[in-house]
């Protein structure tokens, strides 16, 4: 998936310009490997950002930075954002520029499809374990999600890594035996167990004995009396 999105170049720097733009209806950014060892500052619509972080590509979208200098709308990918921990609104994002002919390593989402026959037939329920797998592709080859169809799975069987299908766009990088999902039995609470003095008739349940520390018995207490004369 592709988007365009707008940048403007920036000059100032702090806590203070960050305001500014922010109160603009911009919010401050950086790109990385636009040039060696520096970052160029630039400033972009939240409002659009965030739209394209909704998106089904996600952070995996690839963006064409318009504007800024950057000639030809420089391809990016979003590397880190920061929102507000109160209204959740963009504050600042973070993008690398990158190569169109070289490959990437990156983190795609798993969706499962269908209802495994372990489910519907022996009562189990689905383990989804790792909703996210590594996969390396070139930037324009990068799958928006990667589809399971988990309708045939019987219970205790799962799928892992390695189960996944071959696809010519994309290679798979997680470990091989990384397990994605699988179908396991409902877990049943134990019922606490019944003291075996109970199960007796007419069993009486044996006194515990109490030990009171820090006082000693009433004869060792007293002192001895002695006879007045």
């Amino acid at each position: 998936m592709e988007a365009t999105l707008q940048a403007e170049k920036r000059d100032g720097r702090g806590k203070n310009e960050a305001r500014r733009l922010r109160a603009s209806g911009r919010i401050p950014a950086v790109v990385y490997g636009t040039e060696k060892d520096k970052a160029t500052e630039i400033s972009v619509d939240p409002k659009v950002l965030l739209r394209i972080l909704h998106s089904e590509g996600g952070v995996n979208t690839l963006i064409g930075l318009e504007g800024a200098g950057l000639a030809g709308g420089r391809k990016v990918l979003v590397k880190e954002y920061q929102l507000d921990p109160i209204d959740h609104k963009l504050l600042h994002a973070d993008f690398f520029a990158i190569a169109m002919d070289k490959m990437l390593v990156v983190t795609v989402p798993v969706v499962l499809k269908g209802e495994p026959k372990g489910v519907k037939q022996q009562g189990g329920i689905v383990d989804f374990v790792n909703r996210e797998i590594r996969v390396e592709s070139l930037p324009s080859d990068i799958p928006e999600h990667i589809a399971i169809d988990i309708s045939e799975l019987m219970l205790h069987q799962g799928v892992r890594v390695r189960d996944l299908p071959q696809d010519g766009k994309w290679k798979a990088v997680s470990d091989p035996d990384t397990m994605i999902v699988h179908v396991v039995p409902v877990k049943v609470e134990e019922a606490p167990a019944v003291e075996a003095v109970a199960a007796i008739p007419g069993a009486a349940a044996a006194e515990p004995e109490v030990i009171k520390k820090g006082k000693k018995d009433e004869d060792d207490e007293k002192p001895e009396k002695k006879d007045k004369k």
